[in-house]
């Protein structure tokens, strides 16, 4: 099981932990590049589910560029635990946050006519697509760590 596609401390762990980290980063940059993201509480939600994504995924890309400096695979229980965990916080919250920016966004600016902006509105779609883009590496990931915990 030490060459699980994914594993933390081998190169797909890292670049899985990457693409969250940049994502949430550009989902974050897009959304604070706009004049009035403050106004809707989803928004503020999802900057700050985001920033919580960007921290997660750094510590443990930091976890899995130090594996990778030592040569071992990360597969201690505990520690496959606490990935476990994280994961799937860090997934429900992002997944909670880009479903309800998803919708305001639709609702606010689709359906009731209200974007006179078009740069700005445009932020916002790039910003909640990207919010999904970093939920769909986190949900990869939390599904690897519990197949490691549930192969364990």
């Amino acid at each position: 099981m030490k060459d699980f596609c994914g594993t933390p401390g081998t190169y797909l762990g890292l670049v899985l932990r990457m693409s969250q980290f940049i994502f949430a980063a550009g989902s974050i940059a897009s959304m604070a590049t706009s004049t009035s993201f403050f106004n809707l509480t989803a928004f503020c939600y999802l900057i700050a589910s985001m920033g919580l994504q960007i921290i997660w995924s750094f510590v443990l890309a930091l976890l899995d560029v130090y594996a990778l400096a030592r040569k071992k695979v990360l597969l201690n229980p505990v520690l496959i635990s606490l990935f476990v965990v994280g994961d799937w916080v860090t997934a429900t919250l992002s997944l909670a946050a880009a479903s309800a920016s998803a919708g305001i966004t639709v609702l606010y600016f689709h359906d009731l006519g209200h974007c006179r902006f078009g740069e700005e509105c445009q932020k916002y779609q790039i910003s909640v697509a990207l919010a999904f883009l970093s939920w769909i590496s986190t949900s990869i990931s939390s599904l690897i760590m519990l197949w490691l915990l549930a192969a364990g």
